[in-house]
């Protein structure tokens, strides 16, 4: 399993994928929260919170996750390096978490600048330094898992196509509907809505952001993401 994290990191510095994904998430992240003049800008919010990157990055995630993980698999099918790779002495689970984590390191390699608006809304807090730790805790794990969660989605995706683009379209279908699809469904309901919303990562990400950590949401997205990981080891198996 060393040996595919340690190819696929590699894969990915080796091009422009990690800096352009890692680029994009903070420059678009910057913009939007201390350059352009609208509602998340967080300098002109009048108090000192990162509501905005929080709500900003799940969004953000939709796009950038499945631009990771689409040549996962996408890309062996295609060139087929896929029957070398299970010629290894290597289980499939092996292959395919050695690339699950290779994709969610790069997105914690991504997050982890967003560290330095931490300090700013402490130093810019009134009084300085008021933080509400046990909420940025939350949040900042609630993103790491629902990271993660699409972190399999993409990778499940990227067995369906030998087209990148196909399993990165795919990948933002599948994510965007489980992270908003059961939210809208529970929006055009009367009755029960809260149930229907608590299928959908939105539900889970938010209650974790508000730094209660419930087992009940931790135990939903690690479920999701297995889930997604197993399926992505039975297609592997029936390739």
């Amino acid at each position: 399993m060393k040996s595919i994290l340690k190819k696929e990191l590699n894969s990915f510095f080796g091009s422009p994928i990690a800096y352009l994904v890692i680029g994009v998430f903070l420059l678009v992240n910057g913009l939007f929260l201390w350059v352009f003049k609208d509602n998340f800008n967080i300098l002109n919010a009048g108090y000192a919170d990162l509501n905005s990157f929080f709500y900003l990055a799940p969004w953000l995630f939709l796009f950038l996750v499945p631009a990771i993980t689409m040549k996962s698999f996408a890309d062996e099918f295609h060139i087929g390096t896929i029957e070398i790779l299970k010629t290894k002495p290597i289980t499939n689970w092996q292959i395919v978490v050695g690339k699950f984590l290779a994709c969610l390191l790069l997105i914690v390699i991504a997050l982890l600048p967003t560290l330095t608006y931490v300090y700013t809304i402490k130093e810019l807090g009134n009084p300085k330094g008021n933080l509400d730790t046990g909420s940025l805790l939350g949040a900042y794990f609630g993103l790491l898992f629902l990271a993660s969660s699409y972190t399999a989605i993409g990778l499940f995706t990227s067995t369906l196509s030998k087209n990148q683009i196909v399993a990165f379209i795919l990948g933002i279908v599948i994510s965007f509907f489980m992270f908003y699809g059961f939210d809208a469904i529970a929006d055009l309901l009367t009755n029960s809505n809260y149930y229907v919303r608590y299928f959908g990562f939105n539900e889970h990400f938010k209650s974790i952001s508000r730094g209660v950590i419930d087992t009940r949401d931790l135990v939903y997205f690690v479920s999701i993401t297995f889930l997604f990981l197993f399926i992505t080891k039975t297609r592997l198996e029936n390739e």
